[in-house]
Protein backbone atom coordinates (compact mmCIF):
# COMPACT_ATOMS: atom_id res chain seq x y z
CA UNK A 1 0.00 0.00 0.00
CA UNK A 2 1.19 3.38 -0.86
CA UNK A 3 1.83 6.04 2.09
CA UNK A 4 -1.15 8.09 0.52
CA UNK A 5 -3.65 5.17 0.99
CA UNK A 6 -1.35 4.46 4.61
CA UNK A 7 -2.42 8.21 5.37
CA UNK A 8 -6.25 7.35 4.06
CA UNK A 9 -6.58 4.82 6.49
CA UNK A 10 -4.89 6.08 9.11
CA UNK A 11 -7.53 9.49 8.74
CA UNK A 12 -10.69 7.07 7.94
CA UNK A 13 -10.08 4.11 10.14
CA UNK A 14 -12.93 2.32 12.08
CA UNK A 15 -10.35 2.07 14.88
CA UNK A 16 -9.88 5.79 15.31
CA UNK A 17 -13.45 6.66 15.12
CA UNK A 18 -14.48 4.11 17.85
CA UNK A 19 -11.54 5.69 19.90
CA UNK A 20 -13.28 9.40 18.94
CA UNK A 21 -16.38 7.81 19.97
CA UNK A 22 -15.89 6.56 23.32
CA UNK A 23 -13.97 9.35 24.14
CA UNK A 24 -17.37 11.77 23.81
CA UNK A 25 -18.65 9.01 25.43
CA UNK A 26 -16.58 9.14 28.40
CA UNK A 27 -16.02 12.82 28.72
CA UNK A 28 -20.66 13.39 28.80
CA UNK A 29 -20.73 10.79 31.41
CA UNK A 30 -17.58 12.00 33.58
CA UNK A 31 -18.84 15.55 32.94
CA UNK A 32 -22.58 15.04 33.97
CA UNK A 33 -21.96 13.21 37.34
CA UNK A 34 -19.41 16.08 38.13
CA UNK A 35 -21.26 18.98 36.33
CA UNK A 36 -21.89 21.03 39.65
CA UNK A 37 -18.32 21.41 40.21
CA UNK A 38 -17.83 23.09 37.00
CA UNK A 39 -20.78 25.55 37.85
CA UNK A 40 -18.52 26.68 41.27
CA UNK A 41 -15.25 26.90 39.02
CA UNK A 42 -17.41 28.89 36.91
CA UNK A 43 -19.01 31.71 39.15
CA UNK A 44 -15.52 32.12 41.01
CA UNK A 45 -13.70 33.06 37.23
CA UNK A 46 -16.11 35.02 36.06
CA UNK A 47 -17.52 36.69 39.09
CA UNK A 48 -14.53 38.64 40.54
CA UNK A 49 -16.52 40.15 43.87
CA UNK A 50 -17.73 36.26 45.17
CA UNK A 51 -16.07 35.48 47.66
CA UNK A 52 -13.52 32.33 47.34
CA UNK A 53 -14.91 30.20 49.66
CA UNK A 54 -14.37 26.50 49.81
CA UNK A 55 -16.32 24.41 46.94
CA UNK A 56 -18.96 23.42 49.46
CA UNK A 57 -19.99 26.41 50.53
CA UNK A 58 -19.72 28.14 47.22
CA UNK A 59 -22.64 25.46 45.87
CA UNK A 60 -24.73 25.62 49.00
CA UNK A 61 -24.64 29.05 48.02
CA UNK A 62 -25.52 29.06 44.88
CA UNK A 63 -28.28 25.95 45.59
CA UNK A 64 -29.88 28.63 48.25
CA UNK A 65 -29.48 31.91 46.53
CA UNK A 66 -30.84 30.44 42.83
CA UNK A 67 -32.37 26.80 43.55
CA UNK A 68 -30.89 23.15 43.21
CA UNK A 69 -31.22 23.17 39.35
CA UNK A 70 -29.09 26.21 38.90
CA UNK A 71 -26.34 23.91 39.54
CA UNK A 72 -26.61 22.11 36.44
CA UNK A 73 -27.85 25.40 34.70
CA UNK A 74 -25.89 25.34 31.45
CA UNK A 75 -25.58 21.58 31.37
CA UNK A 76 -27.03 20.88 27.79
CA UNK A 77 -24.62 23.50 26.12
CA UNK A 78 -21.71 22.15 27.80
CA UNK A 79 -22.33 18.52 27.22
CA UNK A 80 -22.63 19.89 23.33
CA UNK A 81 -19.86 21.38 23.21
CA UNK A 82 -17.83 18.89 25.61
CA UNK A 83 -18.62 16.17 23.27
CA UNK A 84 -18.27 18.26 19.94
CA UNK A 85 -14.57 18.74 21.30
CA UNK A 86 -13.70 15.39 22.86
CA UNK A 87 -14.61 13.64 19.56
CA UNK A 88 -12.30 16.29 17.34
CA UNK A 89 -9.40 15.65 19.87
CA UNK A 90 -9.75 11.91 20.13
CA UNK A 91 -10.62 11.28 16.73
CA UNK A 92 -7.43 13.62 15.82
CA UNK A 93 -5.21 12.72 18.36
CA UNK A 94 -5.64 8.92 17.56
CA UNK A 95 -5.24 9.46 14.10
CA UNK A 96 -1.76 10.83 14.31
CA UNK A 97 -0.94 8.12 16.64
CA UNK A 98 -1.86 5.48 14.24
CA UNK A 99 0.35 7.09 11.27
CA UNK A 100 2.95 7.56 13.95
CA UNK A 101 2.99 4.12 14.65
CA UNK A 102 3.26 3.11 10.50
CA UNK A 103 6.05 4.82 10.77
CA UNK A 104 9.25 4.00 12.56
CA UNK A 105 10.32 4.73 15.81
CA UNK A 106 8.85 4.44 19.68
CA UNK A 107 6.30 5.84 20.81
CA UNK A 108 7.67 8.81 23.45
CA UNK A 109 6.53 11.59 25.89
CA UNK A 110 8.15 13.90 23.15
CA UNK A 111 5.71 12.49 20.49
CA UNK A 112 3.03 12.19 22.59
CA UNK A 113 3.13 15.99 23.63
CA UNK A 114 3.20 16.87 19.80
CA UNK A 115 0.85 15.27 18.85
CA UNK A 116 -1.31 16.77 21.80
CA UNK A 117 -0.55 20.00 20.35
CA UNK A 118 -1.45 19.69 17.11
CA UNK A 119 -4.94 17.53 17.99
CA UNK A 120 -5.66 21.28 20.46
CA UNK A 121 -4.61 23.25 17.82
CA UNK A 122 -7.18 21.63 15.35
CA UNK A 123 -9.91 21.16 18.46
CA UNK A 124 -10.01 24.77 19.78
CA UNK A 125 -10.48 26.51 15.96
CA UNK A 126 -13.67 24.05 15.27
CA UNK A 127 -15.25 24.36 18.55
CA UNK A 128 -14.53 27.49 19.95
CA UNK A 129 -17.47 29.02 19.16
CA UNK A 130 -19.58 26.09 20.90
CA UNK A 131 -17.58 27.11 24.03
CA UNK A 132 -18.47 30.50 24.08
CA UNK A 133 -22.14 30.12 23.84
CA UNK A 134 -21.97 27.54 26.23
CA UNK A 135 -19.84 29.40 28.60
CA UNK A 136 -22.63 32.63 28.27
CA UNK A 137 -25.80 29.80 28.41
CA UNK A 138 -24.33 28.45 31.55
CA UNK A 139 -24.00 32.00 33.37
CA UNK A 140 -27.19 33.27 31.94
CA UNK A 141 -29.58 33.66 35.17
CA UNK A 142 -26.97 33.37 37.33
CA UNK A 143 -26.93 36.16 40.46
CA UNK A 144 -23.87 37.70 40.08
CA UNK A 145 -22.14 39.68 43.16
CA UNK A 146 -20.00 42.00 39.97
CA UNK A 147 -22.63 44.65 38.85
CA UNK A 148 -20.18 45.14 35.99
CA UNK A 149 -21.71 42.14 34.89
CA UNK A 150 -24.70 42.21 32.37
CA UNK A 151 -27.26 39.42 31.38
CA UNK A 152 -27.75 37.92 28.47
CA UNK A 153 -31.03 36.75 27.11
CA UNK A 154 -30.74 33.63 25.36
CA UNK A 155 -33.82 31.10 24.36
CA UNK A 156 -31.16 28.70 23.35
CA UNK A 157 -28.05 27.65 21.77
CA UNK A 158 -29.00 28.32 18.21
CA UNK A 159 -30.45 31.46 19.28
CA UNK A 160 -27.44 32.96 21.12
CA UNK A 161 -25.93 32.13 17.79
CA UNK A 162 -27.62 34.63 16.01
CA UNK A 163 -27.57 36.49 18.26
CA UNK A 164 -24.00 37.12 19.17
CA UNK A 165 -23.49 36.89 15.06
CA UNK A 166 -26.37 39.69 14.60
CA UNK A 167 -25.45 41.68 18.12
CA UNK A 168 -21.18 41.90 18.42
CA UNK A 169 -19.88 39.90 14.85
CA UNK A 170 -18.92 36.46 14.22
CA UNK A 171 -15.35 37.33 15.27
CA UNK A 172 -16.89 37.40 19.00
CA UNK A 173 -17.68 33.96 18.41
CA UNK A 174 -13.80 32.86 18.41
CA UNK A 175 -13.75 35.36 21.64
CA UNK A 176 -10.38 33.69 24.19
CA UNK A 177 -9.19 31.99 20.87
CA UNK A 178 -5.36 32.78 22.02
CA UNK A 179 -5.55 32.13 25.08
CA UNK A 180 -7.31 29.18 24.22
CA UNK A 181 -4.34 27.98 21.83
CA UNK A 182 -1.57 28.67 24.36
CA UNK A 183 -4.00 25.97 26.31
CA UNK A 184 -3.71 23.20 24.13
CA UNK A 185 -0.42 22.82 26.02
CA UNK A 186 -3.08 21.32 29.31
CA UNK A 187 -4.37 18.40 27.53
CA UNK A 188 -1.33 18.16 25.71
CA UNK A 189 0.49 17.88 28.76
CA UNK A 190 -1.81 15.60 30.29
CA UNK A 191 -1.82 13.08 27.51
CA UNK A 192 1.62 13.39 27.53
CA UNK A 193 2.26 11.56 31.29
CA UNK A 194 -1.23 9.84 30.83
CA UNK A 195 0.68 7.69 28.15
CA UNK A 196 3.83 7.73 29.69
CA UNK A 197 2.28 6.46 33.29
CA UNK A 198 0.21 3.83 31.28
CA UNK A 199 3.25 2.40 29.46
CA UNK A 200 5.40 2.20 32.85
CA UNK A 201 2.23 0.65 34.61
CA UNK A 202 1.08 -1.60 31.40
CA UNK A 203 4.84 -3.49 30.99
CA UNK A 204 5.30 -6.61 30.33
CA UNK A 205 2.08 -7.24 28.91
CA UNK A 206 0.84 -6.20 32.69
CA UNK A 207 -3.40 -5.77 32.51
CA UNK A 208 -4.03 -2.12 33.79
CA UNK A 209 -6.70 -2.10 36.23
CA UNK A 210 -9.68 0.55 36.21
CA UNK A 211 -8.44 1.61 39.61
CA UNK A 212 -4.95 2.12 38.09
CA UNK A 213 -6.15 4.31 34.89
CA UNK A 214 -8.55 6.67 37.26
CA UNK A 215 -5.46 7.05 39.41
CA UNK A 216 -3.02 8.07 36.11
CA UNK A 217 -5.47 9.86 34.63
CA UNK A 218 -6.06 12.10 37.86
CA UNK A 219 -2.41 12.62 38.71
CA UNK A 220 -1.65 13.71 34.75
CA UNK A 221 -4.74 16.37 34.74
CA UNK A 222 -3.63 17.55 37.95
CA UNK A 223 -0.19 18.22 36.87
CA UNK A 224 -1.47 20.05 33.37
CA UNK A 225 -4.38 22.14 35.17
CA UNK A 226 -2.66 23.78 37.74
CA UNK A 227 0.04 24.27 35.46
CA UNK A 228 -2.47 26.18 32.81
CA UNK A 229 -4.93 27.51 35.67
CA UNK A 230 -4.42 30.93 35.53
CA UNK A 231 -4.80 31.14 31.47
CA UNK A 232 -7.78 29.02 31.76
CA UNK A 233 -9.25 31.80 34.23
CA UNK A 234 -8.44 34.75 31.50
CA UNK A 235 -9.60 32.72 28.96
CA UNK A 236 -13.00 32.18 30.67
CA UNK A 237 -13.50 35.96 31.50
CA UNK A 238 -12.94 36.45 27.61
CA UNK A 239 -15.16 33.90 26.76
CA UNK A 240 -17.87 35.35 28.65
CA UNK A 241 -17.28 38.89 27.25
CA UNK A 242 -20.67 40.37 29.16
CA UNK A 243 -18.77 43.01 31.18
CA UNK A 244 -20.58 46.96 31.05
CA UNK A 245 -17.89 49.21 29.27
CA UNK A 246 -15.49 48.24 26.34
CA UNK A 247 -15.14 44.51 28.17
CA UNK A 248 -12.57 42.02 28.53
CA UNK A 249 -13.49 39.85 25.27
CA UNK A 250 -11.59 40.54 22.22
CA UNK A 251 -11.13 38.31 19.06
CA UNK A 252 -8.55 36.48 19.63
CA UNK A 253 -7.05 38.62 22.55
CA UNK A 254 -3.53 39.81 21.98
CA UNK A 255 -0.38 38.46 24.22
CA UNK A 256 -0.36 41.99 25.71
CA UNK A 257 -3.87 42.39 26.68
CA UNK A 258 -3.57 38.68 28.06
CA UNK A 259 -0.70 39.73 29.67
CA UNK A 260 -2.42 42.87 31.03
CA UNK A 261 -5.57 41.09 32.59
CA UNK A 262 -3.17 38.70 34.26
CA UNK A 263 -1.30 41.48 36.07
CA UNK A 264 -4.89 43.39 36.64
CA UNK A 265 -5.88 40.56 38.42
CA UNK A 266 -2.25 40.36 40.38
CA UNK A 267 -2.81 44.06 41.08
CA UNK A 268 -6.43 43.84 42.83
CA UNK A 269 -6.27 40.46 44.35
CA UNK A 270 -2.29 38.73 44.67
CA UNK A 271 -0.77 36.18 43.12
CA UNK A 272 -3.30 33.91 44.60
CA UNK A 273 -5.92 35.81 42.67
CA UNK A 274 -4.64 33.66 40.16
CA UNK A 275 -5.72 30.99 41.48
CA UNK A 276 -9.40 31.46 42.33
CA UNK A 277 -11.49 28.66 41.90
CA UNK A 278 -8.62 26.20 41.63
CA UNK A 279 -9.86 23.87 44.41
CA UNK A 280 -13.32 23.48 42.57
CA UNK A 281 -11.35 23.05 39.23
CA UNK A 282 -9.18 20.36 39.98
CA UNK A 283 -12.06 18.51 42.03
CA UNK A 284 -14.13 18.91 38.53
CA UNK A 285 -11.16 18.55 36.06
CA UNK A 286 -9.41 15.89 37.78
CA UNK A 287 -12.33 13.62 38.91
CA UNK A 288 -14.03 14.16 35.20
CA UNK A 289 -10.91 13.52 33.53
CA UNK A 290 -10.19 10.49 35.19
CA UNK A 291 -13.42 8.82 35.13
CA UNK A 292 -13.88 9.86 31.63
CA UNK A 293 -10.32 8.10 30.80
CA UNK A 294 -11.75 5.15 32.49
CA UNK A 295 -15.26 5.05 30.45
CA UNK A 296 -13.35 5.59 27.53
CA UNK A 297 -10.94 2.55 27.82
CA UNK A 298 -13.85 0.35 28.84
CA UNK A 299 -15.77 1.79 26.20
CA UNK A 300 -12.89 0.72 23.51
CA UNK A 301 -11.89 -2.21 25.27
CA UNK A 302 -15.57 -3.72 25.04
CA UNK A 303 -16.12 -2.50 21.39
CA UNK A 304 -12.74 -3.90 19.84
CA UNK A 305 -13.67 -7.34 21.72
CA UNK A 306 -17.01 -7.07 20.60
CA UNK A 307 -15.72 -7.16 17.02
CA UNK A 308 -13.15 -9.26 17.00
CA UNK A 309 -10.29 -6.35 17.09
CA UNK A 310 -6.79 -6.66 18.40
CA UNK A 311 -6.96 -3.97 20.99
CA UNK A 312 -3.21 -4.66 21.69
CA UNK A 313 -1.77 -0.82 21.97
CA UNK A 314 1.41 -0.45 19.56
CA UNK A 315 3.86 0.87 22.26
Amino acid sequence: MSDNGGSAVGLLSYETLVHAVAGAMGSVTAMTVFFPLDTAKSRLQVDEKRKSNSTPVILAEIAKEEGLRSLYRGWLPVISSLCCSNFVYFYTFNTLKKLAAAGQGKSSPGKDLLMGVVSGVVNVILTTPMWVVNTRLKLQGAKFRNEDIQQTQYRGIFDAFSKIIANEGVGTLWNGTLPSLILVLNPAVQFMFYEAMKRKAGMGGKKISSAEIFLIGAIAKAIATTATYPLQTIQAIMRFGQYKGDGEGSVTGSLSNIFSMLMDRIKRFGVFGLYKGLEAKLLQTVLTAALMLVVYEKITAATFKVMGMNMKLKQ
